[in-house]
């Protein structure tokens, strides 16, 4: 089946949600070609430090509503 390419100026013509919905069947496209791992190795490593950072001090963590209150005071 032919295909026509995808131009930058046929993306733009696209709604917000067309090009949502572009975006997700593209990255669906990936994950079904088992392409390379979309997280690299290292990436891996530093979420496995912080989790085991974090379940070593749990006295460290804060909850989402104060992380929101704080967030919201940086703003001020």
């Amino acid at each position: 089946m032919p295909t026509t390419p995808l131009t930058d100026s046929a993306i733009e013509t696209l709604s917000i949600p067309e090009r949502l919905d572009l975006l997700g069947r593209l990255w669906d496209s990936l994950v079904r070609d088992n392409s390379p791992p979309l997280m690299p190795e290292w990436h891996r490593e530093e979420l496995r430090r912080r989790l085991a950072d974090a379940e070593a001090n749990p006295e460290a963590r804060i909850s989402l509503e104060e992380l929101r209150r704080e967030l919201r005071g940086s703003r001020l």
